[in-house]
């Protein structure tokens, strides 16, 4: 017995032995390829281009979105205290952002669920999923390709009101709407 504990001892010993790296030192290891530009490649290497692939799908091309009087401006879908059914007034959002999407293919939107702070942090993540869910169904269902539909939970952690009163609550019961370049 004492033989097989020394023995399983000296094997897991030598196991961590063969698992460790030495310290390398400079010079040694596998070479690495110069890419700095003096082979005369024509390659600036001190010149960054930032490079954003939705850049022409975002919002900024797309005046519609941020013009106060177009109903594509507005962006929250609020709900009921405990509910994630998406009341009957803004079914008329719900469609018109279904339709530009729709007629838009390379956009792609972002719904965020949010809610009160009132409920645990469980129920609250939950909850606005549901919400976000709801929206993105109902987007879905008026002919948005899922592709472009994403839907997550922030519960109770982006407030846009933080009074404790029931307008407040109530303007923290949404659905955000994100397009292209806004998140």
């Amino acid at each position: 017995m004492k033989y097989a504990r020394f023995t399983l001892s000296l094997i897991a010993a030598g196991l961590l032995a063969a698992c460790s790296s030495a310290p390398t030192t400079e010079g040694q290891g596998a070479a690495v390829e110069d890419r700095s530009g003096a082979t005369g490649s024509g390659v600036d290497a001190n010149r960054v281009v930032a490079v954003n692939a939705d850049a022409k799908y975002g919002v900024a091309n797309h005046p519609e979105l941020t013009d106060p009087k177009n109903i594509l401006s507005k962006r929250s879908v609020l709900f009921d205290y405990n509910s994630f059914v998406i009341k009957n007034e803004y079914r008329a959002l719900v469609e018109s952002h279904a339709k530009f999407l729709v007629a838009h293919p390379k956009m792609k939107m972002l719904i965020q669920g949010n809610t009160d702070e009132r409920g645990s942090r469980e129920y609250n993540l939950a909850l606005g999923q549901k919400r976000a869910d709801a929206v993105k169904k109902a987007l879905s269902l008026l002919g948005v390709s899922e592709a472009q539909l994403e839907s997550v939970s922030l519960g109770e952690e982006k407030p846009s009101c933080s009074d404790a009163s029931e307008t407040c609550w109530s303007a923290n019961r949404r659905g955000d709407m994100l397009y292209s370049g806004e998140f």
